[in-house]
């Protein structure tokens, strides 16, 4: 983590600052990935890193796995530009790796875009297993490539 941005909770309401980001910093369309429902549902294992004055560096969506006990399942990461290469986004990580276990889980999963090669190289530093592509993953035309670590 940085000395520059703290990490807290998410909340309900950080929904609309994330959506007035996400796109420019993915340079692409992806807010429809991130539907409100995620944070309405899942912020008390979601985390947002901030600022000092409260400008938002990045986030994290995660949960615990309703349906596979052991299991957690980060569902979207987004650093600031400004912020990348500071170790926020290992920081991110490792705090979720951290409620992952509180809440008795030992796997934690991700998915990502095959274009997405920023991703993939960072979850490899982070120790995630790699696979794929996998084609048709989540339906005709969505090749993605899975993430998968072993929590110590």
């Amino acid at each position: 983590m940085t000395a520059a941005a703290a990490l807290r909770p998410a909340t309900p309401a950080d929904y609309d600052a994330i959506a007035a980001v996400v796109d420019t910093w993915w340079g692409r369309p992806v807010l429809p990935s991130l539907p409100r429902l995620f944070l309405d549902h899942f912020h008390r294992t979601s985390l947002i890193a901030s600022t000092d004055p409260g400008e938002l560096a990045g986030f994290l969506i995660g949960f615990p796995s309703p349906s596979a006990e052991d299991e957690a399942y980060i569902h979207f990461v987004g650093v600031s530009p400004a912020s990348r290469g500071t170790g926020l986004a290992r920081g991110l990580y490792e705090a979720f790796f951290a409620i992952a276990r509180e809440h008795g889980r030992h796997v934690v999963k991700a998915i990502t875009s095959p274009v997405n090669e920023g991703s993939i190289a960072f979850h490899r530093r982070m120790g995630f297993t790699v696979g794929g592509p996998h084609p048709a993953y989540n339906g005709p035309g969505t090749t993605l490539i899975t993430f998968e670590r072993t929590l110590p």
